[in-house]
This record gives C-alpha cells, structure tokens and sequence, in this order.
C-alpha cells in the first residue's frame, strides 16, 4: 500500500472516530417524539350565504378633526394634551356634565389639571411616537372614564395643519403597548390566567388606526394585591411580548413635551375589572 493511500485511511478512520464522539455528546441531535397530525381546514355549512354587511358598528376607520385646538407650527408636542381632551368634553357634554352623567366624575377633575399625569388630572401622560410612517411623531394619549372603571385610549396625528384623531378606544385597561405601527391594549378578562390583547395597526390607504388582532391570551398568573389572578404589569416596570415582533421597551417616565422615546413605549395603566357590558 503506497504512503499516500496509507495517509488517507489514517485521515478516513479518524475522521469517523471523532463523529462517534460526537454523536454521544449533549450537543447531538435528538428526537423530539411523535408528530402531531396535521388537520386540514374544514369549511363549514357552505350553503349559507356569505354576509353582506357587519353585523355591529365598530367605527372602523373612523377618523375627525379635533375643533377648537391648534396646532402651532403643525409640531403636535406644542400641543397640550389637557386641551385636547376638554376639547372632547366639550363636544359630548351630556357623558361629562350633570348628575347622571356617566363620566360625571372625569369633567369635575378636569378643573384639577395642571400637568397632565400630575395630582387629580384624570389626563394621562402622553406618549409620543411616529406611528403613522410620516416621519413625525403622533400623540398617544390616555385619560380616566370616571366614576366608571373604563380608561380612554387616544390617538392623534396632524393632517393639513389640523389635528385629527385616528383611533378612539374605551375599555377596562391593564397596560397599553405602542410596538411599530401599532396600538396594543391588554384588558383582564373574568376567566383566571387569561387577558384580552386588542390591537390596531396604522393603515395609510384608510388614513387610520384599524383593529387588527383581537385575541384572549393566557398571562403568567400573577397574584394581584386583592387575590385576583391577572397578567398585570407591576409597579417596576417589566417587559411585556410585542405583536409586531419590533422590541420591546419598559415604561418610560416623562411629562408634556417630553424626547420622542426611540423604541416602543410600554405605558402602564390602572388596572380594572372588565365591565359585563365592555366591548369585546
């Protein structure tokens, strides 16, 4: 046998020791059992006649101009958040003023408001963020619904020198998420372990903010002070899973006018038991 032939074989033999080795190794391959059985979808009762129409109004892309606030030099941080939602107020009085109205509670604070975020405000801090793909920022913005147990969820943009909401949103609010190009809202559900998770995503052929997702998922079962199980975010700020997969951030502290945060913004909110009659 020729050296060279001889060199070879060494190198073959060698080189299947060192693969035995391996294949006894924590690193290895293994298997990861039976395979579930893949079911195809299953279209049911085709003889029913696909609907026309929705069978509910949810104010898809429902969009207006914000009367009786400016925007100076068309930079909606200039804008105060405080305004924007008298602004509201003062368009639907009958949920804000009298002793029957539902928000009763929300228009006498609102004579409280200095900073938002601060003291009795019922205004939240806003939060501002290019959700729109525009290159400038738009204001997201949160106050109370009280003496009920609901918090608004707003969304603002400039458009033609004015300032237009794209998004309006009442619920029973845990946290509120901006990831992307979207909204997300956690809300407690009646059943223990799980949340609601909505989410809307900036549409530009609509011009508007669109639910896209609408999902109850398990949370991590987190004790709240009461006893009551529910995903919540603690006082110290905890990451919580993005829906457009763009990071994750924590809950930025600030006030009117505050930088632009330069990654999503986790916004933590008062936590309240879902309403039987909130929308779901």
């Amino acid at each position: 046998m020729s050296l060279a032939r001889r060199l070879r074989l060494v190198l073959v033999v060698a080189l299947v020791g060192a693969a035995g080795v391996g294949c006894g190794d924590a690193g290895g391959l293994r298997g990861a059992g039976p395979t579930a059985t893949a079911n195809s979808p299953e279209r049911l009762w085709p003889q029913i006649t696909p609907a026309s129409s929705p069978a509910w109004d949810l104010d898809e892309a429902e969009t207006q101009v914000v009367q009786g606030v400016v925007v100076p030099g068309d930079d909606i941080r200039r804008v105060n958040p405080v305004a924007v939602v008298r602004a509201e107020i003062a368009a639907d009085p009958s949920d804000y003023a009298g002793a029957k109205a539902p928000y009763r509670d929300t228009g006498r604070l609102m004579a409280k408001c200095g900073p938002p975020g601060k003291g009795a405000c019922p205004v939240l801090q806003p939060y501002y963020r290019d959700l729109t793909g525009d290159g400038r920022p738009d204001l997201t913005l949160g106050f109370r619904l009280s003496p009920g147990d609901l918090t608004a969820v707003r969304v603002y943009t400039v458009e033609a020198h004015r300032l237009v909401q794209v998004m309006a949103w009442e619920d029973a609010v845990s946290a509120v998420e901006l990831a992307g190009r979207s909204v997300i809202i956690r809300s407690p559900s009646d059943l223990a372990d799980y949340e609601y998770r909505l989410q809307w995503t900036w549409d530009a052929e609509q011009k508007a903010m669109l639910l896209t997702h609408d999902e109850m998922l398990r949370t991590d079962g987190r004790r709240m002070p009461s006893g009551k199980r529910h995903g919540v975010p603690s006082a110290t700020p905890q990451p919580l899973p993005s829906a457009t997969g763009s990071g994750i951030a924590y809950v930025i502290p600030g006030t009117y006018g505050a930088p632009l945060p330069a990654s999503p913004a986790v916004v933590a909110l008062p936590y309240y038991p879902r309403t039987p009659a909130g929308p779901v």
